[in-house]
């Protein structure tokens, strides 16, 4: 086994100061988890009512179990619907876990569901304005099934975008239990990325029609699984590898494949062997700062989505500690990036997967000195396990009942998708923060072309992602970058914050901006809402902050006003005299809009989240 190289400085540096700022919160949150873990077990504390209910559906045998042998009893948490791609294949799993428990000599039990919705589904509609707030409602669900507080472990069923955060913050809530993570797996490869973008971007522009597009759409998307770009919903499975909380190499293995039952069956083996051995490693203590390091330099060395920028700040401070942007930027100096998937590159994660996948990004990471490697996991090997990948033995050992074995993953299969941290793709993350005068925002730089990493044009300001999609139909973004003088534009979008509308990803603003660039003009797009996890190659400064609702700068920002976005001087800023910017009072969110973003598809009930809601940077959070 190779020895893990010194930690490298930085890494070093910005995981002291984490633990500086969060101690307090830090230390309150461990006394109070090991308050609870010190309490007898739900059916000896509980009142005889109290158990009874609890257990009433239960099998005689496993209800005799769990009272009178005091077997361990692990809650189930399920995202499961049959209508997402993503968390159909959810459906069986709850019989394989319990069937697993009993081999074990333990129960289990579907302690409660949380809703699962679907970014690609609700993308430019006015639903998409429910989902970030939907990962605190996870995160509510997730309390809600684990109140009952009869469980001795948790098995956490969740793979997309907002679901696992949510999860993960629901779990922390209960940070006095041993939890695993168990994915689905991402769908088999079918219409490849780019072609799919590249269909996009002929729709965007009348070349095609609705029925090219959704004939493309669907062979993109035709089976069940995670869609196989590199978004949000398999960057979340990257940093549960990176974290420690899967069974290692669990997260990219299709669904279908005999190797997915073996894996979910470990699960129940891996959480029993914390509950039974008394090893006491609950989801509270293992979520550490040095755990959080190890998945923000993930993130960054693959290139991840954007999203994460907000939710692992959610994540960290679910777990009482404080992070922040300038700690994702330090990161990014010195993180290499090893991997190009799209919309980093042209493989998706079925070919990252079978060049090394998480397990060869993790082992350069850690020998490289980048990540933690004595962090605490759910396997008593820790994160070194976590560099090797799983298979089924071909003859497993008599009586061993043993079918799963990990192997060395070895060099890249493909130095195209995965490269060793001596020869990365990039000798820096993908991710930047901008400040300046227009606040502070984050791009991602990894998918955007060397030349367009900086960008000065006139603004053109918009209200709503509809109106310059309009714009654009119209050719008016054309005609404004030909006589612009600085052949180019910066699109503007505001009031599209928590506090405003809830933050929608602006994912259908990226095939015509490609347009415009593919065309030669250097085009920027501004806003204080979220692209999508599959932000690519036209720079975007997102997630500015404060947002433009709350009085942030956006607001004072004028049609014409010159701004300069400077991904590798890390700036965002409009070229306006100080004193006249200054003098400028910030416009008002349009009370057409706002009346707008109040009503409608489920968008009343969540405006105390809309009042309550932090800032990008804290995490979006609503409970705090």
């Amino acid at each position: 086994m190779k020895r893990m190289s010194q930690l490298h400085s930085v890494v070093a540096a910005v995981t002291d100061r984490i633990r500086e700022r969060s101690q307090a919160a830090r230390g309150d949150y461990l006394r109070r988890i090991d308050a609870y873990a010190s309490r007898d077990r739900g059916s000896d504390r509980l009142g005889c009512a109290n158990v009874a209910h609890a257990f009433a559906a239960l099998p005689g045998n496993d209800k005799f179990k769990v009272v009178v042998e005091r077997a361990p009893n692990i809650a189930i948490v399920t995202s499961y619907n049959d209508m997402l791609s993503a968390h159909a294949p959810f459906a069986g799993f709850p019989d394989i876990l319990k069937d697993e428990a009993r081999r074990q000599g333990a129960t289990a039990q579907v302690a409660g569901g949380v809703p699962a919705m679907c970014d690609g589904v609700t993308q430019g509609t006015a639903a998409m304005e429910l989902s970030l707030f939907s990962r605190d409602v996870i995160a509510q669900g997730t309390a809600v099934a684990l109140s009952h507080d009869v469980f001795d472990g948790a098995l956490m069923l969740g793979i997309c975008d907002k679901i696992v955060p949510g999860l993960l913050i629901g779990a922390l809530h209960f940070g006095h239990l041993p939890t695993v993570f168990v994915p689905g797996g991402p769908m088999t490869s079918g219409l490849s990325n780019s072609e799919k973008a590249k269909v996009r971007e002929q729709a965007a522009q009348g070349q095609v029609g609705r029925e090219a597009l959704l004939d493309a759409e669907q062979k993109a998307y035709h089976g069940p699984g995670t869609c196989t770009f590199y978004g949000t919903a398999n960057s979340n499975q990257m940093l549960m590898e990176a974290m420690g909380l899967h069974v290692p190499g669990t997260a990219f293995v299709n669904p279908g494949n005999e190797l997915r039952e073996q894996l979910t069956r470990e699960a129940v083996r891996t959480v029993l062997g914390i509950v039974k051995a008394r090893r006491f490693t609950p989801v509270g203590k293992l979520v550490d700062e040095a755990c959080i390091v190890n998945a923000l330099v993930a993130l960054l060395a693959t290139g991840g989505s954007t999203n994460h920028l907000i939710h692992w700040v959610a994540v960290a401070r679910a777990a009482g500690i404080t992070i922040d942007w300038n700690d994702y930027d330090e990161l990014s100096a010195v993180t290499p990036l090893l991997a190009r998937v799209y919309p980093n590159g042209s493989a998706d994660v079925n070919h990252f997967q079978a060049a090394g996948g998480p397990g060869f990004v993790i082992r350069e990471l850690v020998d490289a000195g980048l990540m933690h490697g004595d962090v605490l996991t759910v396997r008593e090997g820790g994160i070194r396990e976590y560099t090797r990948e799983p298979e089924l033995h071909l003859a497993p050992p008599a009586g061993s009942g043993d079918a799963l074995h990990w192997r060395d993953i070895g060099p890249s299969r493909d130095t195209a998708v995965v490269r060793p941290a001596a020869d990365p793709f990039s000798p820096t993350g993908g991710l930047r923060l901008l400040t300046g005068n227009l606040g502070r925002s984050v791009i991602k730089v990894s998918a955007v072309p060397q030349d367009r990493h900086v960008v000065e044009a006139p603004a053109r300001i918009f209200d709503s992602q509809e109106d310059l999609l309009k714009a654009f139909g119209d050719g008016e973004l054309e005609q404004a970058c030909r006589s612009s003088g600085a052949n180019g534009l910066v699109c503007v979008v505001r009031w599209q914050g928590p506090q405003a509308n809830g933050m929608p990803e602006l994912h259908k603003l990226t095939p015509p901006l490609a347009v415009l660039q593919g065309k030669g003009y250097h085009v920027a797009l501004v806003t204080d809402g979220r692209m999508s996890g599959a932000s690519g190659k036209v720079p975007a400064a997102i997630h500015v902050s404060p947002e433009a609702a709350a009085g942030g700068p956006l607001a004072r920002l004028r049609d014409g006003d010159v701004v300069r976005m400077d991904a590798v001087a890390g700036t965002l800023a409009a070229r306006v005299a100080q004193a006249e910017w200054d003098a400028r009072e910030p416009a008002a969110l349009p009370e057409t809009l706002r009346a707008a973003n109040q009503v409608g598809l489920g968008r009343d009930l969540f405006a105390g989240f809309r009042r309550n809601a932090l800032t990008a940077e804290e995490g979006a959070c609503t409970w705090l």
